[in-house]
């Protein structure tokens, strides 16, 4: 079958097959979280621009990651509601692979690239009538909390996806994994083959957190209990895994031992994971290709052609008309009215704890005084979505809202997907990004935000040292020594970003209009062409591909 309805440049002849657990194409296909479905959805319009060889493979989650709601009294509400997409295609194929001993029956949907602009998409679903209840279970919601759920869904991505591909008479040259989650795919080659080094010939990797969730791990004898590894028996896996008598198995670990290639998401992350992995005996080198948006689905077209015409005047006058426009959606959901002359500051991302969401707040009282300010007033904004089974990211969030309710220019918005997040970083002044250094393995919403005009005031970790350049285009918090404890950290970088707001970016803004100005007009264009999408695609087949 054809899934392709564009001519390859000869530049992008591989075939390859980039499997994720979740894609943002759109806002109506739910089948996301946050950051790594953002990045694997740019990459799949990036592809379609540049007409390379890629098709995506996921899972159609039936109730998506979660609806981000409220409760009577405000506060956060995870609500599972099921989706159905009639713009989908049904492949008319099917695959079975192994679960704890039972056949799990998979369906292939097909998203086709001309109906978002992207590379086509294969995602796969075992909530179909031929399966029970329970193997319907496992595509229904995206990081399902259960772990031998979630090891049901590797093994469906994994194996279920190269299967799909074979029934669909696809060629793939490389099988990329964004991510662990896929790992199964290896030991399904691995059946065809029978030899680890032309598996890792046909695989690359993609590895995007140094943090322990992001880096899944597991008792091997559940693993293969369930059939991760795809009927092999345990020493045989031992042996191709080259592992002695580990009881746990980590997923990135295994992708590491199965790839030809592997790349982190930044420069720093680059030297953060060579650190992290130098013990792996019989790794693929790791390199590192830096994260990047699709600049033609985030990018307001007024701002850029405001900028594109030197029309400094027009470029404030969109600046203003777009904050209008989310000031609409704060006052709907908040019943605040905020105004479009005062200066903004947005955080909005995945609530992981080492980002810091409540790090502006960390000095209650100083906040408080920040935000009561008459002169030079500032407006503040909130977005994410925690995971809906970790109490203490909800409870983050959570006291946000509390805080909030005491003041009329500080808001916490809930929702937070594509459409969202767009008109976020589109209508803030100032995008706040606080995570712990050397954490923050990319963190590619900056990126979409600078594109928008919207400065990045951020501590100096994942992206930002490839594009900062203090008060040109963005702001940096100072440094501190990050092997003092957490709680020192925290006071010393609140502390600082505290500093910066109330003596230099504040008055900026106020008092020096035309310059803040020029470090929006930076920002947009520093952030082109080394942050779009489409350089890190080209850098793929470069690096990972052809190499």
């Amino acid at each position: 079958m054809i899934l392709h309805d564009y001519e390859f440049d000869s530049k992008y002849s591989t075939s390859v097959a980039y499997f994720s657990m979740e894609f943002a194409i759109h806002q109506a296909l739910k089948v996301y979280s946050g950051g790594l479905g953002f990045l694997s959805g740019s990459h799949m319009r990036s592809a379609y621009d540049l007409r390379q060889n890629v098709v995506g493979v996921g899972i159609l989650w039936s109730f998506g990651y979660y609806d981000q709601l409220r409760t009577e009294k405000r506060y956060l509400k995870a609500e599972f509601i099921r989706k159905h997409y009639y713009f989908l295609e049904d492949l008319g194929v099917r695959a079975t692979v192994t679960i704890h001993s039972q056949e799990v029956h998979i369906k292939a949907f097909y998203l086709p690239p001309s109906v978002f602009g992207s590379a086509p998409l294969i995602l796969l679903s075992t909530d179909i009538p031929e399966n029970d209840f329970l193997a319907r279970t496992i595509t229904h919601k995206l990081y399902d909390s259960n772990e031998e759920t979630r090891i049901s869904q590797e093994i469906v991505l994994g194996i279920g996806g190269v299967k799909v591909l074979e029934a669909l008479k696809q060629k793939i040259d490389i099988y990329h994994m964004n991510e662990g989650h896929a790992l199964p795919l290896a030991f399904e080659l691995y059946a065809k083959y029978q030899d680890m080094e032309k598996v890792k010939e046909k695989v690359a990797f993609t590895t995007h957190t140094p943090e322990d969730s992001g880096n899944e791990q597991h008792s091997i004898f559940l693993l293969h209990k369930f059939g991760f590894f795809n009927g092999l028996d345990l020493n045989t896996v031992r042996t191709i895994m080259k592992m002695e008598n580990d009881e746990t198995f980590n997923l990135t670990v295994g992708a590491l031992r199965s790839s030809k290639m592997t790349n982190a998401v930044s420069k720093f992350h680059g030297a953060v994971a060579n650190r992290m992995w130098e013990q792996c005996e019989g790794r693929s080198e790791i390199t590192y290709i830096t994260n990047a948006q699709n600049r033609r689905f985030w990018t307001d077209k007024g701002m850029l052609s405001a900028l594109d015409e030197h029309e400094d005047y027009a470029l404030v006058g969109r600046k203003k008309h777009l904050k209008r426009l989310l000031f609409n959606v704060v006052a709907d959901q908040t019943g605040k009215m905020f105004d479009p002359d005062i200066l903004t500051i947005v955080w909005a991302r995945r609530f992981a704890e080492y980002k810091r969401p409540g790090l502006l707040k960390h000095d209650l009282e100083r906040f408080k005084r920040l935000l009561e300010r008459t002169e030079k007033p500032i407006q503040v904004i909130w977005a994410g979505k925690p995971y809906p089974f970790d109490n203490n990211a909800i409870n983050a969030f959570n006291d946000l809202i509390h805080t909030s309710h005491c003041f009329k220019n500080m808001a916490v918005l809930v929702g937070y997907e594509l459409e969202l997040s767009a008109m976020l970083k589109k209508g803030s002044d100032l995008w706040l990004n606080t995570p712990r250094v050397s954490r923050e393995a990319s963190g590619t919403s900056g990126m979409t935000a600078s594109m928008n005009g919207s400065i990045h005031l951020s501590t100096d970790d994942g992206w930002h040292p490839e594009f900062a350049k203090n008060g040109s285009n963005s702001f940096t918090i100072p440094p501190i020594d990050h092997t003092t404890p957490i709680e020192v950290q925290d006071y010393e970088d609140n502390k600082n970003l505290m500093d910066m707001l109330e003596n230099e970016i504040i008055p900026m803004y106020y008092d020096k209009p035309e310059h803040w100005t020029q470090i929006m007009k930076s920002a947009m264009s520093d952030v082109i062409p080394a942050f779009d999408s489409g350089r890190m695609a080209h850098e793929y087949y470069l690096k990972m591909y052809n190499a």
